[in-house]
């Protein structure tokens, strides 16, 4: 298990209990607070340009009219362990939207909060929201 990639919730659901009404589930937090979306991408993806967020996104926010949105992405890339993850993109919920978009490829290997230390931003703003 990553436990870099796995988010954990402090105490999360709070049980009460109600002699009238029986038992009640409230939620405190929320699941979903993972800011970046970890993809893998295979060695014949790394080898097509256009599968490289830094070539493809830019022109493809130009020829959309949809320049503005380059403040709300952000993408960074890290040298993945494996043939089949041969590159890791760790995309916010804006730079996966667009991709999305695109009809990019997209194969969710897991989330985080930020990418490591070792990633290098390869488009749009550092950490942006």
């Amino acid at each position: 298990m990553n436990l870099s990639a796995t988010t954990f919730l402090l105490d999360p659901i709070c049980l009460s209990a109600s002699t009238q009404r029986g038992l009640h589930v409230v939620i405190n937090s929320s699941v979903s607070s993972a800011h970046y979306t970890i993809l893998g991408q295979s060695r014949n993806e790394v080898m097509l340009p256009d599968n490289s967020p830094s070539v493809s996104m830019w022109p493809y926010l130009l020829s959309s009219a949809q320049t503005r949105r380059l403040n709300t992405i952000s993408v960074y890339a890290d040298r993945g362990t494996s043939s089949t993850q041969t590159r890791l993109l760790y995309m916010n919920a804006g730079a996966l939207r667009v991709w999305r978009e695109m009809g990019m490829p997209v194969n969710i290997v897991g989330e985080t909060n930020r990418p490591p230390r070792t990633a290098m931003l390869s488009f749009g703003m550092p950490f942006a929201e």
